[in-house]
């Protein structure tokens, strides 16, 4: 029986820290507007941020030349698994992050391409939560999940180390497959699942009720930062509203509840479950920017169901590699990208699939190692999206272009006509010697 005090504090804590600091989720309106002279684009984007560094020997064959094909390149150990999809694949070594103070992770800068740190709120938006503004509207823009130790899942089942809407907008990562199921299935959910739903939903309306009501007496400053409780509030019930009105589209692509849902041996199962949910959620149409941060965007993070007893920042010290810890881990991160590639290939669209008209962007928090300088930032890319991409190919830059550039690229193929991605004029006469989108990526 779920009593009331049970269902608040059980919200409450799936909401999170975010609904007290900024709105809980991104905008649910879209400002769209796709204008490009490009052959294709976008229509979705996956980024998946591995912390601890992406050593670029990891990536990097060894028997291509710079800026040559894929179509005979002896793949490293540890993304081998991509060998079939090498036609889908450009691996592009050489952008910097130096201006984002990569050490142990550039959080929010990470994907804002600015200065980032422990604790230090975002600067300004990042380049996931740009991008579900213009790319065709969904239920829910941009969704984030985190993926850590279980314990971490457990204790704090949302944090927000990645993703941003603005200057000090932070948006939460979902780390506990249970909260999210809810959030997106439970309105067409039966049992215990659908009643724990329901109580939610009575609950969140009487808090934003409440919360209204109270910020009446309150005065103008007071109000002001009130609304952002309020308004984080009002985001997530038109969300469940809207989830509610769509729910026989949604019926379609729900995962089934299993047991490492309730009762996960290891960390991996709440990986692996997330991870469906995020996939389900690109499916479905609920989304149309995925960020998946694994080991949350932070120095942190397990995989003992891989077998690796080593966490967290002890990782970090390790050379990636020829280590069979580091193949253990990023093989499972390339398993993880089939899987999605797979996944989206199996859902006809226009005259292809899903995957035809998706970008899957591979790369870290922290650039190539831990305590980094952000010299070199490796980044693998998946899907060409309609001709919009070259793919099949290894690319070598010279260090002078900061990942900015890649996001500037990523956001002219969606139709946006910037030069830049949240840098000045000033700070890229330090950090980029060009200026646009990187030549040697778009088609």
């Amino acid at each position: 029986m779920i009593n009331r005090r049970q269902s608040i504090q059980k919200v409450l804590s799936g909401i999170g820290a975010a609904a007290f600091g900024s709105s809980v989720l991104p905008q649910l309106t879209q400002a769209a507007s796709t204008n490009t002279g490009y052959a294709g684009g976008p229509k979705r984007v996956v980024f998946f941020m591995q912390n601890n560094g992406f050593d670029p020997k990891s990536c990097v064959p060894t028997n291509v030349a710079n800026n040559g094909s894929l179509a005979s390149a002896i793949l490293p150990k540890q993304i081998e698994a991509l060998n079939p999809y090498k036609e889908k694949l450009h691996i592009v070594n050489g952008l910097h992050g130096k201006h984002t103070s990569a050490t142990h992770s550039a959080f929010f800068g990470a994907l804002g391409g600015y200065r980032g740190s422990n604790g230090v709120p975002p600067s300004a938006s990042t380049i996931d939560y740009e991008l579900s503004k213009i790319l065709p509207e969904t239920l829910l823009p941009h969704l984030c999940i985190g993926m850590d130790a279980l314990e971490n899942m457990t204790t704090k089942p949302t944090v927000a180390n990645l993703s941003a809407s603005g200057a000090g907008q932070t948006i939460p990562m979902y780390s506990n497959p249970n909260h999210l199921y809810q959030l997106l299935y439970g309105s067409i959910s039966s049992g215990e699942v659908r009643s724990q739903y329901e109580a939610d939903s009575s609950t969140l309306e009487l808090v934003e009720s409440l919360a209204v009501s109270k910020a009446r007496g309150l005065s103008a400053s007071e109000k002001e930062r009130y609304s952002k409780f309020t308004r984080g509030l009002g985001d997530i019930n038109n969300l469940r509203g809207k989830l509610e009105n769509a729910s026989d589209q949604l019926a379609q692509f729900a995962p089934e509840i299993d047991e490492r849902y309730q009762n996960p041996e290891f960390e991996t199962d709440w990986h692996d479950t997330l991870l469906d949910l995020g996939i389900s959620a690109l499916k479905s149409g609920t989304t149309s920017v995925l960020t998946v941060g694994s080991g949350r965007g932070d120095i942190f993070g397990s995989w003992k169901g891989l077998g690796v007893e080593v966490q967290g920042h002890k990782l970090g010290h390790m050379p990636q590699a020829g280590n069979p810890i580091w193949d253990r881990i990023r093989q499972y991160n390339m398993r993880m990208l089939i899987k999605i590639m797979e996944e989206l290939e199996s859902v006809p669209e226009g005259s292809g699939t899903m995957m035809d008209n998706t970008l899957i962007v591979y790369t870290s928090n922290n650039a190539d190692r831990q305590h980094t300088n952000g010299a070199n930032w490796p980044v693998m890319l998946l899907g060409n999206c309609g001709g919009a991409f070259k793919t099949g190919r290894f690319t070598q830059l010279d260090g002078t272009r900061p990942i900015n550039a890649l996001y500037t690229s990523i956001l002219k193929t969606a139709g946006v006509n910037t030069e830049r991605f949240n840098m000045s004029e000033t700070m890229a006469g330090h950090y980029d010697s060009g200026t646009g989108p990187i030549k040697a990526i778009i088609a």
